[in-house]
This record gives C-alpha cells, structure tokens and sequence, in this order.
C-alpha cells in the first residue's frame, strides 16, 4: 500500500497546475480551463526543461529540489518576461538538475532575454554571465566582462575594502 501524499507547506497544487498557473487567462475561458490547451501547453515545456514527475497531477511538494525549481522556471517561461530574475536558481540542487537549469539559462539568453542572475556558487555565476557586477556595502567593486571574469579577480573585488581604496 502506498502512503498517502503529503503536501509540503507552501508548495500547493500539481506540477501542470502550477507551471501554468502565470498563463490562466490564455488557457481559460468564461472561467474555466481548458485542460486540453493546458496539455499542450505543458507537455513540451515539461520535456525542455527534463522535468520528472510521475504525473503532471502529483504535488510539487513532492517533487525533488531540482524538479521543484524547474516547476518555477516553467511558470516564469510562460510568462515570457523580457528580463527574468534568478536567485540562486541551482542552490542546493542535484548535479544533473542543474545541468538542466544551466543550459536553460543559456538558451534563454540566446534566445534575447536579459537574465538578471544573483548566486552564492561563483562557478555558477562564471558559468553563466556574459558580465558581472560585484557590490560590496551597496558599492560597486567591480565590474567584469567575460572575457576578464577569474575566480581570483571577482573575490579581489568582493573583499574589496573600502578603508583600502581612501
């Protein structure tokens, strides 16, 4: 017998339902939704983003951290922003999840949206930036592009003190 599922608080609702949760008004009419609409909606975008979920219809909650983010960046995909925010998008993720995430970002990029991407993982952000900025107490220490961005430039920068520079 399987145990029944238990929701994790905060995290309400279906895979399906919450992906497509920023585009109601053009998967509903007078009301209601169109689940067919929703289907076709969801299906391909589920296979881009190699979502895993034994169904559409099993609650978020119960779903991995990494397939969980996927269900966010869906939702925020179908919005189709111009600039998309990402705090730690891969945090606390499993590896392939975040290969996923990561080639996302990439194709999102590609495609002409402006990502706006804060990380704690500096590999991430080196990963995944054509330019970096680095505030250090609401000051700009430094600015790189991608063709200066190093590991020992950007932590230079970040423990930048001010007391140093006068």
């Amino acid at each position: 017998m399987t145990p029944p599922e238990v929701p994790t608080p905060g995290i309400a609702g279906g895979v399906k339902e919450n992906a497509t949760l920023s585009v109601l008004s053009r998967i509903s009419r007078w009301g209601f939704l169109r689940v067919a609409q929703e289907k076709r909606l969801f299906d391909p975008a589920a296979q881009r983003l190699r979502l895993k979920s034994a169904s559409p219809d099993l609650a978020v909650g119960n779903l991995s951290g990494g397939n969980q983010q996927k269900t966010l960046l869906a939702r925020a995909i179908f919005a189709d922003p111009d600039i998309l925010f990402l705090d730690d998008p891969a945090r606390g993720i499993d590896v392939a999840a975040k290969e996923d995430i990561y080639r996302l970002i990439q194709e999102l990029a590609a495609s002409g949206k402006s990502i706006l991407l804060a990380s704690s993982e500096l590999p991430e952000l080196m990963r995944c930036s054509d330019r970096i900025l680095v505030l250090k107490e609401g000051r700009v220490t430094g600015l790189f592009t991608a063709a200066d961005i190093t590991q020992e430039a950007i932590m230079a920068a970040a423990t930048h003190s001010f007391a140093e520079a006068g």
